[in-house]
């Protein structure tokens, strides 16, 4: 049960698929922390600036205030932190739209390179094989049909 188990992840390992949800995660990672900085130092101070230094993140609806006597917190203040998440529907927003676009490029290539007729991209060869063999499959139904009405 172990042996198929390593043999199972050994054959996962070596497709590829775990490489490429690996380098997934470790771009994505990359890629949030930059949109954070983006959002937080680059989109929110101008934000705050027409708004009159209206700060988002620090934005809250308090609830109920803390109350400490002799400098000791004896109530913890509650409140609703709706600034921060202003800040993450920013973040939210620019990720999702440049991942949209970046789909978008992606699928318009893989089309380009898929296309069999467009001869200035390299079409794989898999898509190639595919297309010879719909093409004989429509001689071969042309043909079947020829054969059928003559007789």
């Amino acid at each position: 049960m172990i042996k198929n188990f390593f043999k199972e992840f050994k054959e996962f390992a070596i497709k590829g698929n775990m490489i490429d949800i690996a380098i997934g995660v470790i771009i994505g990672a990359a890629f949030n922390k930059v949109i954070d900085v983006l959002v937080k130092k680059v989109i929110t101070p101008p934000l705050s600036l027409l708004t009159d230094d209206f700060n988002f993140e620090n934005r809250k609806l308090i609830l109920r205030e803390a109350l400490s006597a002799n400098g000791k917190v004896i109530k913890e203040e509650v409140a609703i932190g709706y600034g921060e998440l202003i800040t993450v529907l920013i973040n939210f927003f620019i990720i999702s739209c440049t991942v949209f676009i970046v789909v978008k490029l992606f699928n318009r290539l893989r089309n380009k390179a898929e296309d069999t007729q467009n001869k200035k991209v390299t079409t794989p060869k898999d898509i190639e094989l595919l297309t010879d063999l719909k093409e004989i499959m429509l001689e071969q139904n042309k043909l079947l049909k020829d054969k059928a009405s003559k007789n």
